[in-house]
């Protein structure tokens, strides 16, 4: 089993259905862990490796990256279980959480707080050890 995240990529792009779906929109309405379908596309003109990645409702979010995406798809033609859900949606992109050889992929844990910023917009460093505190 193995099990990472990895950026979608080209969220900002138009889709080509007739429903005029947005990529970015389908993801703000999406929640963490909901299941993606991932699809080759062995026939795309850029790329024929090219790994879509399509949520529950079937609108495609995007795809996976053109670096990775070989080894998806190797995984997928050897009949290996390869499944997706969605991880995160952030200010510059989205996250997509896969899960090789069996089993629902799990989401990390999610990142530490930041400490609060006060009203004058200065936000202290955390204090510890390593800074002489």
């Amino acid at each position: 089993m193995n099990e990472f995240s990895l950026p979608i990529v080209g969220i900002d792009f138009p889709n080509a259905d007739r429903r005029g779906s947005n990529r970015r929109s389908e993801l703000m309405m999406t929640l963490p862990g909901a299941a993606f379908d991932l699809r080759p596309e062995p026939s795309n003109p850029h790329d024929p490796h090219a790994i879509a990645v399509f949520s529950a409702s079937g609108i495609q979010v995007g795809y996976l990256p053109a670096e990775r995406a070989p080894y998806i798809a190797a995984r997928l033609a050897r009949g290996d279980e390869v499944r997706a859900i969605f991880q995160a949606l952030t200010p510059t992109g989205a996250f997509a959480r896969i899960r090789i050889g069996g089993g629902d992929p799990t989401l990390p844990p999610p990142p530490p707080s930041r400490p609060a910023v006060a009203d004058d917009g200065f936000a202290p460093d955390p204090d510890g050890p390593e800074w002489g505190a």
